[in-house]
């Protein structure tokens, strides 16, 4: 899912704050040439629908720099929150064309009810809810689609039970466990009760 966002340089010796009470919200290209960087300035209202669309680490951006000038393919790689006011103040973006692959942040979508929580009363635990995986910019996926339908109560799923898209290697160990169904908590309980009663 590519955005195209369009943004100036940001003006020698603009200050931040002034930038922002007049509508603009600061930010950084990283990687189009080298270590070299370009401070920008975005549109406060592109920047909120930029962040209803894209993620961190995860959205291929086609960036417009249009009085440089520069086009090319990046990533949101950082986003800075005022904390009082939660509005966003600052972003970094980084250039992707030409790189090979990179890392990137990826949802995790669990589908199906395990057998252990529909007929065993398990409770399914999901540990993990994303996943940093490396691929080219224009693999990057979505998400990743985890089937847990076969899981029974004591069952696991590592990274290595999952198929992931073609081009896209996971970078934690394969033995990561990602999800599993534990045994019915209540019942635990009660058992607990029972023997300490007896």
């Amino acid at each position: 899912m590519a955005i195209t966002v369009e943004c100036q340089k940001r003006p020698e010796g603009s200050k931040p704050k002034a930038l922002r009470r007049s509508g603009a919200i600061p930010a950084n290209l990283y990687g189009h040439k080298g270590t070299e960087s370009i401070s920008l300035t975005i549109n406060a209202k592109t920047v909120e629908r930029l962040l209803k669309r894209a993620s961190v680490n995860n959205t291929l951006i086609d960036l417009n720099v249009t009085d440089v000038p520069w086009r090319g393919k990046a990533l949101l790689r950082e986003l800075q929150i005022h904390p009082a006011k939660g509005t966003p103040y600052h972003l970094s973006f980084f250039a992707v064309a030409g790189h090979g692959d990179t890392n990137v942040e990826v949802r995790l979508r669990f589908v199906g009810e395990a057998v252990g929580v529909k007929q065993e009363g398990g409770v399914l635990d999901t540990t993990v809810t994303e996943l940093q995986v490396s691929c080219a910019p224009e693999n990057i996926p979505e998400f990743i689609e985890i089937d847990v339908s076969n899981l029974k109560i004591g069952d696991n799923l590592h990274i290595s039970d999952i198929s992931f898209p073609e081009g896209v290697t996971p970078l934690a160990e394969s033995e990561r466990v990602l999800v599993s169904v534990l045994p019915p908590q209540i019942n635990a309980a009660a058992e607990e009760e029972s023997e300490a009663a007896s």
